[in-house]
């Protein structure tokens, strides 16, 4: 299955023309213009669906709502939806009997309303061409255009998946490396600390004229180097950590959903790696600690956009 981004965009246009069934009727609606239409996807924590529509298409909103909620889980998402006519210069001419009766009402208005202003030819035009048009139903062009979109949107956020899960898989094998860096220092460190230890007390030995057997002296370095090695052990981090890291690339090779386990696991990550620093006891591990969070807030920017 494939990881999918949360980030993508696709439009759509359909021209239209005669033959568009008009609702409630037997007669079709000449209805002459472009269909055009636009998804845009962001990351968000859930699915959060806005949709603009124009105010004829705007009885379609439940039924693209559903299409968009059976194909998206997650991710801050925009539709855009319009008719744009080509007959704006094509004017109907009102009819006698429509005439008749927007004067009978101008007359009503303005026995109420004395100072109403007349009616302009522009308003008359206006109000016969809304009058006389059949309502077209839209919705099965809409609908399949907005099946389209959505097809590409989900082909350019799988994309965009692919290139995500590509850096991730990567920057894995950065850490893993960092970790295998950082294995090996702290035998060399509890080593190094042990001959300071035992050459402390060797100088303390010979300060304190024989009160000190050498025995002693030299329990109590292994004693203080012990502790040293407890104090500065990052095997159970260490450990930890390649887990996550083996719990990361299992998701994302198996893919889907996997978004919000990706986010809690890069959590679990910084939490290791900023233990590792706090436990260093040199700079060595300190700069192996800082590359480790520095590529994990990479990781962390990047799988924010993982549905």
């Amino acid at each position: 299955m494939a990881v999918y981004s949360m980030t993508g965009y696709a439009s759509g246009q359909q021209s239209l023309s005669t033959g568009v069934a008009a609702s409630g009727q037997d007669a079709r609606a000449s209805v002459q213009g472009r269909l055009g239409l636009e998804i845009r996807s962001v990351n968000s924590r859930f699915l959060d669906l806005s949709l603009r529509l124009s105010e004829d298409l705007r009885q379609h909103e439940p039924a693209l709502r559903e299409l968009l909620q059976g194909r998206l889980k997650r991710g801050k998402v925009e539709l855009r939806a319009g008719l744009e006519s080509t007959q704006a210069d094509a004017v109907r001419e009102p009819t006698a009997r429509l005439l008749q009766r927007l004067s009978a009402l101008q007359d009503s208005v303005r026995s109420w309303l004395p100072e109403a202003p007349a009616l302009s030819v522009a308003d008359v035009l206006r109000l016969g061409a809304s009058e006389e048009a059949p309502h077209a139903d839209l919705g099965p062009a809409l609908q399949a255009l907005a099946r389209q979109a959505i097809d590409d949107l989900v082909a350019a956020r799988e994309r965009e998946g692919t290139r995500l899960a590509t850096m991730l898989l990567g920057h894995l094998q950065q850490l893993r490396a960092l970790a295998e860096q950082a294995r090996p220092l702290v035998p060399q460190l509890v080593e190094q600390q042990r001959a300071r230890f035992l050459e402390r007390w060797n100088e303390a030995m010979g300060l304190a004229d024989g009160t000190a057997t050498p025995e002693a002296a030299q329990d109590r370095a292994l004693t203080e180097a012990t502790a040293f090695a407890i104090r500065i052990d990052v095997a159970e981090e260490l450990t930890r950590l390649a887990a996550h890291l083996d719990e990361i690339e299992r998701l994302i090779t198996k893919g889907g959903e996997i978004g919000k386990r990706l986010d809690f696991l890069i959590q679990e990550l910084h939490r290791e790696a900023n233990t590792l620093g706090s436990k260093s006891a040199a700079l060595e591990l300190t700069r192996i600690s800082v590359d480790m969070k520095v590529l994990i807030e990479q990781m962390r920017e990047q799988v924010q956009n993982i549905e």
